[in-house]
């Protein structure tokens, strides 16, 4: 049976929600799912496709699948969004203590069992581990995979990048959204227009039609959640409270993933919870494909998941390993307790010239590779393994320490890794951003197969100074076939065609209105190289040749 509730909370305003639950008397857990869309289409009877952006929030799963199962399930919309009320604060701590205090209400009800459970992917999954931070008694496991942690470093500035393409795909689909600019309440009138003005002043914002005319008019409609994003472009506040904080709470039971397609949004949060997670947890990194929707695909899993927890019925499900990952090239599952994996060799392939990457060190006398990048032509420049001569498997987070200098005072690296198979196929696998001016690591949250930058200020470059750049490059796990190359392109732009979906979700970054020359160096002095998560095969590295005599 379905019905519409009216959930109160402390401030006054009410959250509109729907539950669907068991046929009869009884009291049952209950599985909550929150999210800023349309609630109705979360109920739409029909067959599922693969992922689009049309259908990319059909996100709740089948509450009739739970209803089945002996669940409550309760989708609820968001404040500010559908016909919940208030402003839509863009998941700031009042939205996150109201699901708190509607998790708290759910377990009062008469059909209600007390415990309860949260779930669903992308937006219903980011609120998940936020509600867990405040650690509401009722709530006794959320289930939480496709969703970011970090909203500054996941969501809206890559590596210090802005990502303005993805707000513009996503605003559309928020369901009577009431927007407004939180920022001027805060500074005042005054504060913001100088701010806005500042950020008008940035020719590389300007130069992107949705920003300008945000920037034009960042108070009118509803611009002003992104008007105050513009005014915010190092990590702030504003970031931190809506990001996870993993010294509060978070002791539920929780379960984590992705997939690897998804590198641009979700996958460094899955990583992130599983690896600081107080509580039980699982993580599971798919293929590269999202899910279907309206979405399914995990819900067996899940079931297994909230029978242990919330029913308490021993699924054995916390015998099983914490870690399960898909590599790409095999079709099959590895299984481990940590992550990154116990047995990861991080390899060093050098950059060297005629874009080559080896695990040769330099010899004497190697120098540089330049390229041009302006509004007129965005140039790269390429380096690719020598071909592997046995089957290589590469899982795990990767770095690339590049040696590079500029005419400009700035420079925005983007960094893909690519794939090229034997008949000389070309596949992009994951990307890494990072703005020159933000490229200061904190060494005490930084490993060497992971720099943590803080993005609190901006340094910008000595024009022709030769700087060291420590670039994230999000994880991937693939098995390369002999004749195999891992190739790597650096460019400041992504100006690619997307050849598919997730390319797009992971795309549509700022870029310089300026001209540069960047010169990549690759010598003994500056010695370039990507490092390289190599966990089987590739024992005595690759060869010049490929393997084959001549």
């Amino acid at each position: 049976m379905r019905e519409t509730l009216t959930i109160p909370v402390s401030d006054g305003i009410t959250l509109a929600a729907v539950v669907t639950r068991p046929q009869g008397a009884g009291q049952y857990p209950a599985v909550v799912s929150a999210h800023a869309y349309s609630t109705d289409e979360q109920f739409m009877p029909m067959r599922p496709i693969g992922f689009s952006h049309d259908r990319g929030h059909l996100e709740a799963g089948s509450a009739d699948f739970f209803a089945r199962r002996g669940y409550a399930h309760v989708v609820v919309n968001v404040r500010g969004t559908g016909a919940s009320g208030g402003t839509y604060e863009n998941l700031g701590p009042r939205t996150i203590k109201d699901l708190a205090e509607a998790i708290g209400w759910l377990a009062e009800q008469p059909w209600c069992s007390g415990n309860l459970g949260m779930f669903g992917i992308s937006f219903f999954a980011i609120v998940q581990p936020l509600v867990a931070q405040l650690s509401p008694p009722a709530l006794k496991a959320i289930f939480a995979p496709y969703g970011y942690t970090d909203m500054y470093r996941d969501r809206y500035y890559h590596g210090g990048i802005l990502s303005h393409r993805f707000m513009q795909m996503w605003l559309p689909s928020l369901d009577n959204a009431r927007l407004k600019s939180l920022l001027v309440d805060e500074i005042g009138q005054t504060a913001f227009d100088a701010g806005n003005a500042e950020a008008s002043a940035d020719d590389d914002l300007m130069s992107v039609d949705f920003l300008r005319k945000i920037l034009t008019d960042p108070l009118a409609g509803q611009n002003g959640m992104i008007a105050d994003i513009l005014q915010m472009p190092l990590d702030n506040a504003y970031f931190r409270a809506r990001s996870v904080d993993y010294d509060r709470g978070c002791t539920v039971p929780g379960y984590f993933g992705a997939c690897w397609g998804v590198h641009g949004l979700h996958l460094p949060g899955a990583l992130r919870s599983f690896q600081n997670w107080n509580g039980p947890r699982k993580l599971t990194i798919g293929p590269p494909v999202y899910l279907d929707r309206p979405f399914y695909q995990y819900h067996l899993e899940a079931l297994r998941w909230f029978d242990h927890w919330l029913k308490e019925n021993d699924t054995g499900m916390m015998d099983e390993p914490d870690v399960n990952l898909f590599v790409v090239g095999t079709g099959t599952w590895k299984s481990a307790a940590k992550w990154p994996l116990p047995e990861t060799r991080f390899t060093r392939f050098y950059l060297h010239e005629n874009g080559e990457m080896s695990e040769r060190e330099y010899a004497a006398g190697e120098g540089a590779t330049s390229f041009a990048d302006s509004p007129y032509k965005r140039e790269n420049v390429e380096f690719w393994s020598y071909p592997m001569v046995e089957e290589t498997e590469v899982c795990g987070p990767m770095v690339l320490n590049l040696h590079a200098s500029t005419t400009d005072t700035e420079a925005l690296f983007f960094v893909s890794i690519l794939h090229r198979d034997a008949e000389g196929k070309e596949t992009l696998l994951t990307r890494g951003w990072l703005r020159g001016s933000q490229r200061a690591t904190d060494p005490e949250r930084s490993t060497p197969w992971q720099p943590w930058h803080p993005h609190d200020k901006r340094e910008p470059l000595e024009p022709g100074a030769v700087t060291e750049f420590a670039i994230e490059v999000r994880p991937y796990a693939i098995a390369l076939k002999p004749g195999e190359q891992l190739g790597l392109r650096i460019k400041c732009a992504d100006d690619e065609a997307p050849a598919q979906a997730l390319d797009a979700i992971c795309q549509g970054h700022l870029w310089s209105a300026k001209a540069a020359r960047v010169t990549i160096h690759h010598n003994a002095e500056h010695p370039s190289h990507l490092v390289v998560p190599v966990t089987a095969g590739n024992r005595i590295g690759t060869f010049v040749s490929g393997g084959r005599l001549t």
